[in-house]
């Protein structure tokens, strides 16, 4: 099992791309092209980072290890941000999917009273490499089942979970949305509005779950408003191929507390 140190080395590299902003509603902001850079140094026992985007400062960090914001997959996969959700105060997270020769990254904000406040999606590819975007994400990409393998790891680092998982999206009658998701014995299903781009889970009113179909097919999960006091997850998919998809979980306990990451690798049967 490698270190949390090699799987961020994982991502060494010159990445190219576009950091491109949303809404709430996910209507389109700003796209800034990017270029970041993940060098390592002395024999990869320091990793320098410096990120440039178009019409601002170039950020420059160095790091010698990974810190308890973030967890990594072996695979270099990985997810930043708040280890602990407080009152009065801005949250959010990345998720970020590493595939091969391209990155796709996504950041989520809440303000200070809890409100979805805005998102960040990242593409990139390596430099010098061929990449071919997908189309935005549509409700027909999502219909099916899909069969899958889940990893979940541990903020305290203690051994990881892996187990199957099943997940069934169908449209009823009306056009609504039914999802039933299984993973190990338990199965949950839920219902949703669709309207657009995006899928509103509003069956309990108090706990609205918003997704956002996004461009390179990619998919943001969250609550509307994160509430003290009860559990919580941010989410992103990303629609690989047209029958691979991955998913990421970044679950919080009762006590707002970060616990765990999960990563979903799912093909549609």
């Amino acid at each position: 099992m490698k270190s949390q140190w090699e799987c961020f080395l994982q991502n060494l590299g010159v990445w190219e791309g576009s950091f491109t902003r949303f809404s709430p509603q996910g209507t389109l902001l700003n796209d800034t092209p990017s270029r970041l850079s993940l060098e390592g140094l002395n024999n990869n026992q320091i990793v320098r980072l410096t990120l440039s985007r178009s019409g601002q400062d170039d950020v420059k960090r160095e790091y010698s290890s990974v810190g308890g914001s973030v967890l990594f997959f072996e695979n270099g996969s990985f997810s930043e941000g708040l280890i602990q959700l407080g009152p009065f105060s801005e949250f959010g997270g990345e998720l970020a999917f590493v595939h091969e020769n391209r990155r796709l990254r996504l950041v989520q904000v809440f303000d200070k009273n809890g409100q979805l406040n805005g998102l960040t999606l990242i593409r990139e590819h390596l430099a010098g490499t061929q990449t071919a975007e997908r189309p935005p994400l549509q409700i027909n990409d999502l219909l099916g089942e899909w069969l899958g393998e889940a990893v979940t790891i541990y903020r305290d680092l203690r051994s990881p979970d892996i187990y199957s998982t099943t997940l069934k999206i169908q449209l009823d009658d009306t056009g609504r949305l039914i999802q039933s998701t299984s993973f190990g014995e338990r199965t949950i299903t839920s219902t949703a509005t669709i309207k657009g781009s995006i899928v509103l889970f509003d069956q309990d009113p108090q706990k609205q779950i918003q997704v956002l179909l996004l461009p390179d097919g990619a998919s943001a999960t969250s609550p509307l408003k994160v509430q003290l006091r009860q559990p919580l997850f941010l989410e992103a998919g990303w629609l690989i191929q047209p029958n691979l998809r991955q998913r990421m979980i970044r679950s919080y306990n009762e006590k707002g507390e970060w616990v765990s990451l999960t990563l979903v690798t799912e093909e549609r049967v």
